[in-house]
């Protein structure tokens, strides 16, 4: 099958999944996700509709910028762990950034957005499963409070909503209750109206479990294999 018949068996599935849980489709965004991607075929990604894609690696993305900044409607997020020392390259890079799992991070990236001249829409990376090969904040945990207290005082991010990567279980019904946490999680800090925090995006869902993640409430799904198909291991 073609990348344009993937997306639209894709989109169908969403369909679907969005219906079961009472939903409209259209409060489900499709970020195609394009880490090893070559630029032609997201560029078919892009005619067939695609419009916010998710990179892994800062330098990967870079090395492929130039190549596709013709995909002028293209919304570029970094969806990868992010290090420190890259954050002034990753927000002249990206459009948002999905993975933010310290405050650390979260502070390089509002100097780097203020250099900038931007207002750099974040997401918060939550480890639900506490894997220790995971990045992320554990809930609950006094990161995630020093990070949320301290988010007014960074006045140029956007704390737009939660990020997660579930445990991985060969049924996709097992990744249910890792989304469901995160969406508890998602109201109790929308409970609380921190300024300067949203909480209106739920980015979880990937290709093996995306339609679980809707009906438990995700507002993104990240969907690279079903797309793309298999891609090869980045060294």
């Amino acid at each position: 099958m073609s990348i344009a018949d993937n997306i639209a068996r894709v989109k169908q599935r969403i369909f679907q999944a969005a219906a079961r849980a009472g939903r409209n489709p259209d409060s489900v965004t499709l970020m195609a996700v394009s880490k090893v991607v070559e630029p032609e075929r997201i560029h078919q990604a892009y005619e067939a509709g695609i419009r916010v894609l998710g990179e892994n690696r800062v330098q990967e993305f870079a090395d492929k910028a130039s190549a596709v900044q013709d995909l002028t409607q293209a919304e570029w997020h970094l969806i990868g762990h992010l290090q420190s020392n890259k954050a002034n390259k990753a927000a002249g890079l990206f459009h948002a950034i999905d993975s933010v799992d310290s405050l650390r991070l979260a502070q390089k990236l509002d100097q780097a957005a203020h250099q900038a001249g931007k207002i750099l829409p974040i997401l918060i990376e939550i480890n639900v499963g506490g894997e220790e090969n995971k990045s992320g904040i554990a809930p609950g945990s006094p990161e995630l409070e020093e990070l949320l207290n301290a988010a007014s005082g960074l006045q140029n991010l956007q704390v737009q909503g939660l990020m997660t990567i579930p445990p991985y279980t060969e049924e996709p019904e097992g990744a249910r209750t890792y989304f469901r946490q995160l969406r508890d999680l998602r109201d109790q800090i929308a409970s609380r109206k921190l300024p300067r925090i949203r909480m209106e995006v739920l980015s979880m869902g990937m290709s093996h479990d995306f339609e679980i993640a809707i009906e438990e409430g995700s507002t993104c799904v990240r969907v690279g294999t079903a797309i793309f198909g298999e891609r090869p291991k980045p060294r």
